[in-house]
């Protein structure tokens, strides 16, 4: 399997490195393991859903 970094993927997704950090930290990201310091995420992984934000906001 081909992995790609954390600041790789961050560049990928237009989200900051420290935010894919969180994501591999909760588990959000399936298949991202921890070789020692540095997280290796899938090159195939998709960008959870943020939810922080709302598509369907009530008014």
């Amino acid at each position: 399997m081909d992995y790609i970094t954390l600041k790789e993927a961050s560049q990928k997704w237009n989200v900051t490195p420290r935010q894919i950090n969180y994501l591999c930290t909760s588990g959000r990201i399936p298949g991202a393991v921890k070789m020692a310091t540095i997280w290796l995420i899938p090159k195939n992984a998709e960008k959870p859903v943020d939810r922080r934000r709302r598509e369907n906001k009530s008014q």
